[in-house]
């Protein structure tokens, strides 16, 4: 059984596929199972699908843009370099099916996979789908999609089934957590989560808010590998003494890290991507979430509202996040136990934790026919 994954190179592109090749493992732990990955290059989808046992192959990609840019001619040459690459791959490894995450750098990929008629399967992960699988969505045979509002495929093409999360970011300890971050049990704990490269908005704002918000409150933050020591030398500064012990920096959480503190957490602090959004729904955990504003299409604004929607999460646009207003929200839900209850119940009812394991099933039962 060989199974080609493409995606665009970022965290919200691995990590489902991460979980979605561990529930096939589970599914047939004795079958001999092959799985590659072709995509542009990435370190951080080279190294975390590599631990995986995912074999990773890279290709040129582009980006389609829908305005001028410079940078649209050299990208068109890109995917046209990437496109023979995709084939060549494609045709000597025959693969049994594709299966992709959608980004600019699955264009290639599906594409050939369709010439060469190798089954292709689409997963979305956002409220309003990308330009690519926009477009390419006329060559899968299934497209599976996260949020239950989704105007732009077509209604019998499409299954609901969530965002897939590894299912061990739900195997977190609170008291495991207390050991790891060395909490100190005196007050609520929020988490900061900037998402696999940070979030220079929400590290900014909450610098400015340390000084006031630990007093009151524990803080866990994932600031991002670019941003750590600037954010880690700025916040030694900034935070009076005596309170340093309530703040906890690192530039990424590993896997079994992020499970402790989702547990830990009273409240978690986030960007929009339909990743971060159905782990927290998934832990059960109210949230704040900032959309980043320059993302494609809007999306992570669209995803933060139809989650928000479900009565699961506040949402504040960058255009109002100052931090007087920040810190209100925070100290608003802390305030309101029974506003937060309610805010957990409809977290748990949104999230759909078996996501990767349905994809999975669906995926041994088409090879099985």
């Amino acid at each position: 059984m060989k199974i080609l994954f493409t995606g665009g190179g970022t965290g919200g592109h691995i990590f489902p596929i991460i979980s979605i090749v561990r529930e096939i493992r589970r599914i047939k732990p004795k079958n001999k199972l092959e799985f590659f990955y072709l995509g542009p290059k990435d370190e951080f989808a080279s190294i975390f699908l590599s631990q995986e046992d995912i074999k990773v192959k890279t290709i040129f990609a582009g980006k389609i843009r829908r305005y001028f840019s410079l940078e649209n001619f050299i990208d068109i040459f890109r995917i046209l370099i990437g496109i023979p690459q995709a084939f060549l791959f494609i045709f000597f490894s025959t693969p049994d099916i594709v299966f992709s995450k959608g980004g600019y750098g699955s264009f290639p990929v599906v594409l050939s996979a369709w010439l060469l008629r190798v089954p292709i399967f689409l997963h979305e992960s956002d409220a309003t789908p990308g330009l690519v699988n926009r477009i390419l969505n006329e060559f899968a045979l299934e497209i599976f999609v996260s949020f239950p509002r989704n105007e732009f495929f077509p209604v019998e093409k499409m299954i609901l089934v969530g965002n897939p999360i590894r299912r061990e970011i739900l195997m977190g300890s609170k008291e495991k957590a207390k050991e790891l971050f060395n909490l100190s049990e005196e007050r609520p704990v929020i988490l900061v989560l900037g998402g696999s490269q940070g979030a220079q908005k929400i590290n900014d704002i909450l610098l400015i808010i340390l000084p006031e918000i630990l007093k009151e409150f524990e803080v866990i933050h994932q600031c991002g590998e670019r941003n750590f020591k600037q954010i880690r030398a700025e916040a030694n500064v900034t935070i009076p003494r005596g309170l340093q012990k309530h703040y906890h920096i690192f530039p990424f959480l590993k896997e079994s890290e992020m499970a402790h503190s989702y547990q830990a957490a009273d409240i978690v602090i986030s960007r929009a991507g339909s990743g971060s959004i159905f782990e927290i729904a998934a832990s059960g955990k109210p949230s704040i979430l900032i959309p980043l504003k320059t993302a494609a299409q809007n999306h992570q604004i669209k995803n933060a509202y139809q989650y928000s929607q479900a009565g699961a999460a506040i949402v504040i646009e960058e255009e109002n996040l100052t931090s007087h207003f920040f810190l209100k929200k925070i100290k608003y839900l802390i305030s309101h136990p029974n506003e937060v209850e309610e805010m957990k119940k409809k977290a748990k009812e949104f999230g759909r934790p078996k996501a990767a394991k349905i994809i999975a099933e669906y995926i041994v039962g088409y090879l099985s026919k």
